[in-house]
């Protein structure tokens, strides 16, 4: 053994796969892996770390994180409604900074002060986890083996063949995946080109909606200070419900994101998503949370919701500002309780219907039947105190400019 210890955080994929030979030839360390269960679907964690363990690892450690990502990070996308740019979840990017902290908490258990990673220096999570690891522990060095070796995809996929690494990946197909309980996203290959439609190849959690049932399936989300607990009456925690909804919504073809993204990074980028849950259930949560809360929360909201989601997506989860915005949003939400009512069909969720005992709605003022009791004179009063600086101002313009 050298001495030198390292943390490989390790998903089984090309580059950590290849990297561990790396890491080990080139470097000298004796790498230790490391391998947090986020709720991926359909992983072997035994086979993960039997190849690991093949490859040369000191020692492999596989942490099952389902929970506690669920209740303490994906409750807060809920919360702040995030969507990055309009449309994305935030699916990878609120699972960073939770490997970033068990990483540091191994390391420090095992006298380890070196964690690598496998991100590229043109994604953001190459400035999630340094920016997570750097601020948790100054001490830790961080080591980025694809940004130094400088391989391309295909390159690394020639490294693994040369050297007899296993790969679920091949020139002909070189999606880079990543996985979690709130979604997918899918890069590379055709998807490079922003022009090409997504082949069917690269989906998995969501069907084609050309193909998605003929009809449509009404479905029924609860929810309690902002967290959805039960799904058509049965509560659930909300693991096993974000797993549940992610089926449902994902055999109607819900989910599927397309777009031009800006990294952190300053690059443009197209990506892919499929998030149904994620899709399905922000949907539900924002009309509730408009249901109950005032205009001048719910416009004060969107800007704590939009500067929290950005915070969560550049990788600055543990500045202060973001729990500074959670107070916000936590205090909005004790009134986000009721049940929403939604329409999943050939790739769309729309909300249908909403009841809750905080509903700022009431019947006899919005009726337009005689029973109202809304007086409509009242309203003209109104229009003359509003119009006043539109009105002087179009006449002062008018005035000057023409």
């Amino acid at each position: 053994m050298t001495g030198k210890k390292c943390l490989l955080l390790y998903s089984g994929g090309l580059d950590t796969s290849c990297m561990l030979k790396w890491l080990q030839d080139e470097y000298g360390y004796d790498v230790y892996t490391l391998t947090v269960n986020l709720g991926q679907e359909e992983k072997d964690w035994s086979e993960i770390e039997s190849k690991a363990l093949k490859l040369g690892v000191k020692k492999h450690f596989t942490i099952d994180a389902q929970q506690e990502f669920a209740e303490k990070y994906v409750s807060y996308s809920i919360k702040a409604n995030s969507l990055y740019q309009g449309a994305y979840p935030l699916s990878t990017a609120i699972g960073r900074p939770l490997i970033a902290k068990i990483a540091v908490e191994i390391a420090n258990k095992e006298g380890i002060n070196v964690i690598v990673h496998g991100c590229t220096g043109k994604g953001n999570d190459n400035v999630r986890l340094g920016v997570g690891i750097k601020t948790l522990a100054p001490n830790i060095e961080v080591l980025t083996p694809v940004i130094t070796w400088g391989m391309s995809r295909s390159e690394s996929i020639k490294y693994a063949e040369k050297h007899g690494i296993p790969v679920p990946v091949t020139v002909s197909s070189p999606y880079s995946i990543d996985e979690s309980l709130w979604g997918r996203s899918i890069e590379c290959g055709i998807l490079e080109d922003p022009y090409a439609e997504p082949r069917e190849d690269g989906w998995k959690m969501t069907v084609n909606p050309a193909d998605a049932p003929s009809e449509p399936e009404y479905i029924e989300i609860e929810f309690e200070k902002g967290i959805p607990t039960a799904v058509n009456g049965e509560k659930m925690s909300l693991v096993k419900l974000i797993k549940h909804l992610n089926k449902i919504a994902g055999s109607h073809g819900v989910g599927r994101i397309d777009h031009m993204e800006d990294r952190v990074t300053g690059i443009k980028s197209r990506e892919t998503y499929e998030c149904p849950a994620a899709i399905t259930i922000i949907t539900a949560h924002k009309d509730l949370e408009k249901a109950v809360s005032t205009f001048q929360e719910l416009q004060f909201k969107q800007l704590v919701d939009e500067r929290w989601t950005y915070l969560a997506y550049a990788g600055l989860w543990f500045d202060p500002l973001r729990e500074a915005l959670e107070a916000f949003i936590d205090k909005v939400n004790l009134k986000v309780n009721g049940v929403v009512r939604l329409k999943l069909y050939k790739g769309h969720c729309h909300v249908v219907g909403r009841k809750s005992d905080w509903i700022l709605y009431d019947k006899n003022i919005a009726t337009y039947e005689e029973a109202s009791t809304f007086d409509q004179k009242s309203s003209l009063g109104y229009i003359n105190i509003m119009l006043q600086q539109s009105q002087l101002a179009y006449k002062i313009l008018k005035k000057h400019l023409t």
